[in-house]
Parts: structure tokens; sequence; C-alpha cells
């Protein structure tokens, strides 16, 4: 086929040449400034270069990203395609979640050549996670091969809309809730080598626990006897259970929402652990690290977690703006030969920009630092050498020095 007579497929989304270059080297992504010609419909559709070279097979959107390239090949979106992608990401799970581990990402979207969709199983249940009702058009045969790959018990659709998605979701078609099999109607406890937590599939995509975090708890398990841990964003708590089962001092945990700080309480009781080694704060971080300062409290081991995107009555959360800030905070807190344990899962962060939020915490905090581990997410979160954004979690491990 000549290039002039590519030039003539109807019904083809065309973009431009920057948006061309990166879709050659496997990028799923395309955005509305870079359509030289758009297309109508909501069904898959193919993608075309500025010369009419064939790029690939996609799904339109009308948010942020105009479209997610599934195919490069120029292929159907069918279930051939679909299920063979599928097996592979569940075959480059095997041999990877060592230990007794039963909650795990199966699929992990755009590194697994499935932009938009992530798959998430927890025990006999699983949940489907799209960032838009434009994925959905793949999801009878994500259903199907889930059904005959594991017999789910139950199976869960759920919205995950980026921070940079102004579109609510809530009256979205599919609507999220069950998609197949029963009902639940308890927690089911998940396991992570040795470790049990309580998660609500049905409250997705938060349901009370992150496995990416999973080989940063394996990473300190080692660290945390005999000492003394500050657990803020506890959430559900997964860090104050590790640090308890791996034989801590005392863990006091800090979070404002006290729903899950309940849930925080419940997961030490799966793990029969002795609650009076554990202090609860339903508490501003801000304010509960100003109070140990003042006080004199000091601690071995400080996690900092905090979300990416947040509103509180003390206003809107900015990484760039309050992360020094709080990581300053924690180090006034932590003894000589403390560990400051710092985490971002916000993608557009850079690593350098995020160590350097650490150094100028340092400097606010009077103190000195050393790095001792960066660390990443677990391995059923892969990150594509063809997708930037796909190495999204940054954790570092700074003990920190007398001046």
């Amino acid at each position: 086929m000549s290039k002039k007579s590519r030039s003539r497929r109807s019904g083809a989304l065309r973009v431009n040449g920057y948006s061309a270059e990166w879709l050659r080297k496997g990028f799923p992504w395309i955005y509305p400034k870079e359509i030289s010609r758009p297309v109508a419909g909501r069904g898959p559709l193919k993608v075309e270069a500025p010369d009419g070279t064939l790029l690939g097979t996609a799904l339109p959107d009308q948010g942020w990203i105009a479209a997610r390239v599934y195919r490069h090949d120029g292929g159907p979106l069918d279930r051939d395609w679909l299920w063979g992608v599928l097996d592979l990401a569940r075959e480059l799970r095997e041999g990877i979640l060592l230990g007794d581990t039963d909650g795990y990402r199966l699929v992990h979207g755009e590194n697994d050549g499935l932009p938009g969709l992530r798959i998430d199983r927890w025990g006999h249940a699983v949940v489907i996670v799209l960032d838009s009702p434009a994925v959905a058009p793949l999801l009878d045969e994500v259903v199907a091969w889930l059904e005959d790959r594991f017999t789910p018990r139950s199976i869960y659709l759920c919205y995950r809309p980026d921070p940079r998605d102004d579109r609510d979701f809530s009256a979205a078609e599919p609507a999220p809730g069950l998609l197949a099999g029963h009902s639940l109607r308890a927690e089911i406890a998940v396991r992570e080598r040795g470790m049990l937590m309580n998660v609500r599939p049905w409250d997705g995509p938060d349901v009370g626990m992150y496995p990416d975090m999973r080989e940063v708890r394996a990473f300190m398990a080692p660290y945390w006897g005999g000492q003394r841990v500050l657990n803020t964003f506890a959430y559900t708590g997964a860090f104050s259970v590790a640090a308890a089962l791996g034989g801590a001092l005392e863990v006091v945990s800090v979070d404002l929402s006290t729903p899950y700080l309940d849930r925080l309480e419940s997961n030490l009781r799966a793990n029969d652990l002795d609650l009076d080694l554990h202090e609860i704060l339903a508490e501003d971080t801000f304010k509960a690290l100003d109070r140990f300062r003042r006080t004199g409290r000091r601690f071995d081991r400080v996690i900092l977690d905090p979300p990416s995107f947040s509103h509180s009555s003390e206003g809107t959360w900015s990484a760039k703006r309050d992360y020094p800030r709080l990581a300053a905070a924690a180090m006034r807190v932590l003894d000589p030969g403390g560990w400051l344990i710092a985490a971002s899962n916000q993608g557009q962060l850079s690593p350098r920009d995020f160590r350097g939020f650490i150094v100028d915490a340092a400097r606010r905090a009077g103190c000195r630092a050393q790095e001792l581990a960066w660390l990443g997410q677990a391995p059923d979160y892969p990150a594509a050498t063809w997708f930037p954004e796909g190495r999204y979690l940054k954790v570092g491990i700074w003990r920190i020095i007398p001046s």
C-alpha cells in the first residue's frame, strides 16, 4: 500500500508528528492538542501519522487524554488479542509474589499493554479499575477471562479518575459495583508474607491496603525490632501492623480519618497484636508532629506516605510546597540515628525533585541526613520502558545524624 493510498484511510484519527514519534516508541496516550483530524464515535478506531501511516488501534475518550492506543500493529481489539495480553500479564506475575501473598495487582494498565485498565486480586475477589468509562468496551471480555482463569466469587468494577481529569464518574456507565458473582457481606482478610489485612473490594480502588508498598515493608522487616515507630498518614495501618509484627517497642499511628483508624485497630486485632503497645491518634499529621516536638517526644522510625492530592480543613496538599515542611517536621522528632521512611506516589514528581525535598527538609530541621536505601513499587506493579509515568512510586530511607 502506498503512502498516498494510506492517507485516504477513512474514519482514522490523525495525529501530529510529535505524537506519531511517541506512538512509534510504544507510548499509549494521545492528547487532544496532538490530534490534527478528529473522529467521532466511541468504538475502536485506527490511528494514523500525518503521512497516513498506520500507527495503531485506539479507544477514544473525551477527557485530558483524547485516546488510548492498545495495538500498535493496527489489529482489532478482539477476544484473541485481549485474552493473549491478559494471559501474559498473569504469566509475568508467576514467581514474583514471594511468601504467603494473595493481595496483588494482576494487570497494571499501560505497563501491561492495557491503558486505563487495572485488575487487583484480593483473595477470592477481583476488582477491575478503569481510568475512564471510555475503556468499558473491553469489560465483557475481561470478565469472561477472569471467570475462565480464576473463577472468583466476586468481580467488582470501580473508576479511578486521574486528578488531572475534572470529570465526574459517579453516574458513569457501566455503573461501579458488582459485575459478576456474589455480593460480599464481610471484609476479606488478605495475606502479605504472614501479615493479615482486612480489605473491602466493594470500596475500590482504595480497598484498605496498598500492595505497591510491599517491597518497602519487606525491606524494613529486619529493622523494626526494639524501635519506637511513628506512622503518619497511617490509613488502615499496614506499616503499623508490619512494625508491630517486626518487634517494635511502640507504634504510634496518626491519621485524620477516624473510620480508617477503626479499621487499623481491626487489622491489629486480626494479627493478634497487643493493642496496649499502640497509640492511635485521629489528628492532622502536621499538628501531631509539632506537638511531639514541643513535648520532647522522639522516635527511631518515622513513616511519611502522604496522599498525592488531598483536601482538608487545613487546606489543599501540595507536594512541592508541603513535602519539605512535612519532612523537616518529621526529622525534628527523630533521635540521632533515627530513620525517615519517606514516600511519594505522584508520577509527575521526579526522583531528583523528591530527593531535593529531603535536602531542603534537612536544612530546615538543622540536621544532616544519609540516604540508606532507594526503593520503588512491588514487581507486580511493573514500570514499562515505553511509559515514563510507570515508575511512579518513590521511597527513600534516610538516617538522621547530628549536625
